[in-house]
């Protein structure tokens, strides 16, 4: 037995010497000192020994083990420094090289624009109201005196999810929603997504966004639409910009004007950007008709109000010269860069 243990002390240590990570060390602790162990099978045995021999072989095999078990603990720690140096070597930062730049993300000039369009109209006592853009018909044509007949209602330039469901066409839903659940006073802008059956090209896109304004209280005529439409494009483009209303049809409002922007590129003598007119369409507006406000139960006798609608990309095509409203949706850096 004395030559066993022996023979089991050499052989450990020879294999925590040549072991190269813990979980070897590991292993060999299991399989040498574990309950079924090399170590633990021998001191099975010692009920064979007479009783002299079992002290003295019993003190031999605790000092084998001690023996064992002491170079495993400095293996373990040799091994543990190893890893961490390793790990440090691996993980080093050179601070002489120079850092990584990261880039510094932008606005996109459509968000420019409608906070422009925000801080203006804020600034005029509006409040920024905000609806669904899956919306009911009801709230999309009927309520605004936009009968079935009307070609905005057809399935060619609608996107309809039911007969009664579809996508919102312009923001003027929320104009009735507001209307709906708040009594006059109202000053509100309603900017959003809204989406159309159009092909893309240049100047379309089924999808784009708008602004639409609202004020409804006693005595509002169309004066004070005129008003605060001309506040707005001196205050988006400058005091000496010129502006001018033509009559149109809406069957919300009546009467209803197109109000155009005189033509900043040629100050109105004609050109490519405004296609030789001198002047660019920029929104739709109008005194709110008196149906749609019996329609949501607003006395046109007490009441009168005014609404607009603004295109987004409209607007920021025009503030910075973009020739093709697809660059605002393509994500391509080099035109974004320079906002």
């Amino acid at each position: 037995m004395k030559e066993q243990l022996s023979n089991i002390q050499q052989k450990a240590l020879d294999e925590i010497k040549k072991a190269v990570d813990i979980k070897t060390v590991d292993d060999l602790k299991v399989r040498l000192l574990g309950k079924k162990g090399e170590l633990t099978a021998i001191l099975k045995q010692m009920g064979q020994l007479s009783a002299e021999e079992r002290p003295v072989m019993g003190q031999l095999a605790n000092q084998v083990r001690e023996c064992i078990e002491n170079d495993i603990a400095r293996k373990k720690e040799q091994l543990k420094a190893l890893e961490t140096e390793i790990k440090l070597k691996k993980e080093t930062v050179d601070v002489t090289l120079p850092g990584r730049k990261f880039e510094q993300g932008r606005r996109h000039p459509l968000n420019i624009v409608l906070d422009d369009l925000k801080e203006i109209f804020k600034g005029m006592g509006y409040s920024v109201v905000d609806g669904p853009e899956v919306e009911e018909t009801k709230y999309v044509f009927d309520m605004l005196n936009t009968d079935e007949g009307h070609p905005a209602r057809d399935p060619q330039d609608t996107f309809y999810i039911t007969d009664k469901i579809l996508l919102r066409t312009q923001t003027s839903s929320v104009q009735i929603r507001t209307m709906l659940k708040t009594k006059p006073p109202i000053a509100i802008i309603s900017p959003g997504r809204v989406y159309r059956s159009d092909a893309v090209d240049a100047t379309h896109s089924p999808i784009f966004h708008q602004c639409e304004g609202l004020v409804i209280d006693k005595g509002i005529t169309f004066g004070d639409l005129k008003g605060t439409l001309e506040m707005f494009a001196k205050r988006l483009y400058g005091s000496d910009v010129k502006v001018r209303f033509r009559p149109h049809h809406f069957p919300y409002t009546e009467p209803s004007a197109e109000m155009d922007l005189q033509c900043f590129k040629c100050g109105g003598k004609g050109c490519s950007l405004c296609k030789g007119e001198g002047w660019i369409e920029m929104l739709g507006s109008g005194v709110v008709h008196p149906q749609v406000l019996i329609n949501c139960d607003i006395d046109p006798e007490e009441y009168s109000g005014f609404a607009f609608g603004i295109g987004l990309e409209r607007i920021a095509m025009m503030r910075y010269e973009i020739d093709d409203m697809r660059l605002l949706y393509e994500n391509d850096l080099r035109f974004l860069k320079q906002f």
